[in-house]
């Protein structure tokens, strides 16, 4: 078709599409609007020719581009206006043409695609009671089997495949997604047929599913069975392969719905038919060696039980060679090949508790399930695979009776079956083996001792060797299960002839509880005996118990056993001891490892990690000042300890490495404080990591500033904390216990717990100031009883005396400790204000170079996580503002620090850091109503980083240099806050402002205000020219 016919028929079908959504629809013309599209595509049933007044032209009604339009019309518009007219005048076969094609009638491509899209369209929509009915009608008449030959009927071609098993995937989901759709329905109170409930839904999947692998068996296409492995793989998902038999109908299992068709299929088949072989090809497709297990597993679960375990009746080998022949058929022979089949059967059939029953099937399927042959290769795989198990000194010690027993009878039966020469002899002989007898007779349960007697016995008499524990006659300590499994050994389960088993009926359901070992006793009735003294008292206290069975599971250990457990060293062998690092170069290498390719041992990372941390703070202080092992490693330890992650849970993690950065800034602020700043303004860390950057860099500055430091919640107590006064703090414990809420967030959030203090403190100083100016508060003052003073003068050569006789008692003097006003424009706040200038014009660049691009490709710089989002850069202003604070008695004070940071405060506050800041804020609200455009955190943040430089200018000469020098900045800022606080009077809405984050809002806004309003006072006359 010509561009210009497509372009026709779209527009001939938009058209009836249209017409079709109208809100007043006519019964004759809605009629003929169904038929003519039906019957451009040869789907028009007979009896409506004649309702085809307005017919297309052939190819108009495209089904992959306007079949969609169609379903939706009709189920929005056409069925709620319509329905039940078209259902009386018997015209509704026209809705469900449009649906699910009659595929008897109408068994052709065109069909089978309409249905395949009738599917989506479906669950795309609301589901309606009468939905729901259309949608049964549609899984009934279009099955998944159907679907896949519609889809994948004519993939042969390459150029095809790989689209059409995309068709396949989505159909898949489709199909699978009905019953959850519907469990959603029915749950807000919609009625929907039975056959769409979850368990009756699956279940007929699964028997389509089945009857799927029947017709493709002859398939070679790997195509067609990747296909089929895909649909298995979202089964599993589902749940139709439960690890257990379903006690209720709503739980589907795809074994229950069709291993009685799967066991005729067999039968007829046999192991070499292409109906096994295909099996064997389709579990070898699976996605992942997860759903492999999970198929193993239910169909493991599903086999016929054996009713005695230990029962050597004919008809029970018969029984277990019949299902270790299913086995086989299904899943191919246990060989070195299917190496993914050894690997998944020995996940689910070593580790999960199984009854006997299923030993004697395994090992009869390891043999082959021949009768009068044996697999050797098959047995000593899973000979070998059993003795890893059963030899492990921890299941000896602490595994239940019933999965000793369990694999004691595996490995017997996988002995017997083998065929001469015996690998007896060379298991003997085996020290690992000769170890575990050893084990098991030192064991305190005396039936788990007889599981391991028995096997050496019975691998001695293999062995052409004698060997006899004795005392095996009794009722009790599991002899009576020893003897039965000897007697079972002396015929082998795989020379059974199946035939002579009992029949499986399909409608019978099979039970859901294991059978009992064949000594364990009876459940006996519950007794109660009353007994009554003499004098006719009755008490309660006469009562006797219910009589309790014996329990078989082994007893547990006492701590005495624990104990020497821990001490047994056959236990750690192998087991790495991790050494405490001494240098800072053996720390750096266990927290960032410089080795090439890591080892595999997860267990031996975890423990390096977990010692460095443990270890990483005390190691980095006893270092400092001492030669120049600390700066030569200081920047290697900040890049192990900023990227290192909590991969393994570590108990006190976070707290750990947050102390060792600590640490390291404030014993090496030259070389730690501009690795962490260079760090911080990199795009590959997480926001907790940039929140441990911004704490280490404030609290080791407050640290090398001599200033309080807020406690880490989980640090280990310094050694000058020790020696405080005992009372006046609680125990560990009890401090741990009442500790409340609040302080808890103070502890996690160091930097915003001190900003509070700092601003609240620059805010009472500003009241104080203004206190002077009312005249009752100077009055109440001068009426005080002020306190004498208890500072005398002291001579003026009292210091110098007082010095020398300190140094002559001082001896050796230690290296000087850097203070903070020596570093802190240089190596801190210089350093963080440049970088987030350079990276401020690099984002605003690469924003630049998109902007016109559409709105989903362009850039974002302020995306959640990133630095210049709204909750990082708060941090970032809070931490400056503590190194500011920190830092007002620096020389370079009043000419960098001030008028930078200041600069840097307004800039944030007042303009647009990113282009897509004010889109958000435009749809933040409703048009026309005004709006802040910074969010409340962010703008709280900048106005107390000014607050503390504007309340240090007044504090160090009184706000004469940035009075003088930064008139323009300084009246600037006063606007802005004044803006701000009227903003916020006036009720005008904050981003993610209201309650306390308001209120500290308003109070730094007008807190500036008036420091600005006092500076300006008190040097207006001198700043009027520079204005």
């Amino acid at each position: 078709m010509s561009a210009k016919n497509e372009d026709s028929a779209d527009a001939q079908m938009r058209d009836i599409v249209s017409r079709l959504q109208s809100p007043r629809l006519d019964y004759s013309t809605t009629i003929a609007l169904l038929v003519a599209p039906l019957a451009s595509v040869g789907l028009l049933p007979p009896r409506f020719n004649e309702e085809n007044i307005s017919p297309i032209p052939e190819g108009t009604f495209v089904i992959g581009r306007h079949a969609s339009l169609m379903q939706r019309a009709i189920l929005q518009n056409v069925i709620p206006k319509l329905g039940t007219t078209l259902r009386h005048a018997g015209d509704y076969e026209l809705v469900e043409q449009y649906f699910y094609p009659n595929p008897r009638s109408f068994a052709s491509p065109a069909a089978r695609q309409l249905a395949l899209q009738a599917y989506s369209t479906i669950l795309s929509f609301p589901l309606r009671n009468d939905i729901s009915q259309l949608l049964a009608n549609l899984t009934k008449a279009y099955p998944i089997d159907i679907l896949h030959d519609a889809i994948l009927s004519d993939s042969g071609q390459a150029n095809d495949s790989g689209r059409h098993a995309i068709i396949w995937e989505d159909c898949v989901r489709d199909v699978l997604t009905v019953s959850m759709k519907v469990a959603n329905f029915m749950a807000e109170g919609g009625d929907a047929p039975p056959v769409l409930e979850h368990g009756v839904y699956i279940a007929d999947v699964s028997v389509r599913t089945e009857h799927l692998v029947y017709r493709r068996r002859t398939e070679r296409s790997q195509d067609q069975v990747s296909s089929i492995a895909f649909l298995l793989g979202k089964l599993i998902n589902v749940g139709a392969f439960p690890s257990s038999i379903p006690a209720s109908p709503a739980q589907p299992s795809f074994f229950q719905a069709t291993l009685p068709t799967i066991r005729l299929r067999l039968a007829e088949d046999g192991d070499r038919g292409d109906y096994s072989r295909f099996w064997k090809r389709l579990l070898a497709s699976l996605p992942s060696a997860g759903n492999l297990r999970s198929i193993l597993t239910s169909l493991f679960v599903h086999l016929a039980p054996v009713p005695s375990g230990l029962d050597g009746s004919s008809r029970t080998r018969g029984l277990v060679a019949r299902e270790a022949s299913l086995v086989h058929d299904l899943l191919g022979p246990f060989t070195k090949d299917n190496s993914e089949l050894v690997d998944c059967f020995t996940a689910v059939a070593l580790i999960r508790n199984w009854d006997e029953g299923r030993a004697r099937i395994f090992a009869c399927w390891a043999a082959g399930a021949q009768k009068d042959s044996r697999d050797r290769e098959g047995l000593d795989i899973l000979r070998r695979k059993v003795l890893d198990v059963w030899t492990d000194a921890d299941h000896i010690r602490h595994s239940l009776l019933s999965h000793h027993r369990y694999l004691t009878l595996l490995l017997l039966a996988t002995l017997r079956y083998s065929p001469s020469p015996s690998p007896a002899h060379d298991l003997a002989l085996s020290p690992s083996f000769v170890k575990s007898i050893s084990t098991y007779i030192s064991h305190l349960d005396p039936s788990i001792r007889r599981c391991g007697m028995l096997v050496a016995e019975e691998v001695a008499r293999a062995a052409g060797k004698t060997l006899d524990f004795g005392d095996w006659a009794g009722d009790e300590q599991g002899k009576p299960w020893c003897r039965q499994l000897r007697e079972l050994l002396k015929e082998c389960d795989v020379d059974a002839d199946a035939e002579v088993a009992e029949p499986l009926e399909a409608d019978v359901e099979q039970p859901t509880s294991q059978p009992l070992p064949s000594d364990a006793p009876e459940p006996t009735k519950a007794k109660v005996t009353v007994g009554v003294p003499s004098s006719g008292y009755d008490s309660d206290d006469s009562l006797t118990g219910y009589a309790s069975p014996a329990s078989s599971r082994s007893a547990s250990p006492t701590p005495s056993e624990l104990e020497e457990i821990e001490r047994d060293p056959t236990i750690r062998v192998g087991a790495k001891k991790v050494p405490r690092p001494v240098y800072l170069a053996q720390l750096g290498e266990m927290l960032r490892p410089t080795g090439g390719l890591q080892s595999g041992d997860e267990q031996l990372q975890a423990t390096k990690v977990e010692v460095a941390l443990e270890v990483a703070e005390e190691l980095i202080r006893r270092k400092s000042g001492y030669g120049t092992e600390l700066e030569e490693n200081a920047v290697n330890l900040v890049h192990g300890l900023v990227g290192l992650q909590d991969n393994y849970e570590l108990d006190g993690f976070d707290q750990k490495r947050q102390a060792a950065l600590n640490a390291l800034v404030a014993c090496c602020p030259r070389k730690a404080a501009p690795a962490i700043i260079e760090e911080f303004f990199r795009n590959q860390y997480s926001t907790d990591q940039r929140f441990v950057m911004l704490n280490a860099l404030a609290l080791g500055a407050r640290e090398l500033a001599s200033l309080p430091v807020p406690e880490l919640p989980g640090r280990p107590a310094l050694p000058s904390e020790k020696v405080a006064f005992p009372s006046k703090r609680l125990p560990p414990a009890q401090h741990k216990k009442y500790i409340t809420a609040g302080d808890q967030s103070r502890t996690n959030d160091p930097v915003h717990f001190l900003l509070e203090g700092i601003s609240q403190q620059a805010i009472d100083k500003g009241r104080e100031a203004t206190a002077d100016r009312v005249p009752e508060l100077v009055r109440e003052r001068n009426l005080r009883v002020r306190p004498s003073s208890k500072i005398s003068e002291v001579p003026s050569d009292a210091p110098s005396r007082r010095a020398a006789l300190m140094r002559q008692l001082a001896g050796p003097q230690h290296p000087k400790r850097t203070t903070f006003t020596e570093v802190a424009a240089e190596y801190f706040i210089c350093p963080l204000v440049n970088r987030f200038w350079l990276f401020l014009r690099d984002e605003q660049t690469r924003e630049a170079r998109t902007a016109h691009q559409p709105m989903l490709h362009q850039y974002r710089s302020a995306g959640t996580g990133l630095v210049l989002s709204a909750l990082v850069l708060g941090r970032l202003l809070e931490t400056l503002a503590v190194l500011v604070h920190a830092s007002r008695n620096a020389r370079e004070w009043l000419a960098v620090i001030a008028p930078d940071t200041l600069e840097l405060a307004v800039t944030v506050g007042t303009r647009p850091l990113s282009r897509g800041e004010s889109a958000d804020d435009d749809e933040a609200g409703p048009p026309g109503e005004p709006k802040q455009s910074k969010e409340a955190a962010l703008l709280t943040a900048a106005l107390e980083l000014a607050l503390i430089v504007l309340d240090g200018c007044l504090d160090v000469d009184g706000g004469k240099s940035l009075g003088l020098e930064h008139t323009v900045l300084l009246l600037g800022t006063g606007e802005w806050a004044g803006k701000v606080f009227e903003s916020i009077e006036e009720g005008i809405k904050v981003l993610g402002g209201g309650g306390a984050q308001e209120a500290r809002l308003s109070r730094a806004a007008a807190a500036v205000v008036l420091k600005v309003d006092e500076m300006t006072s008190r040097w207006r006359r001198s700043m009027i020219d520079l204005v």
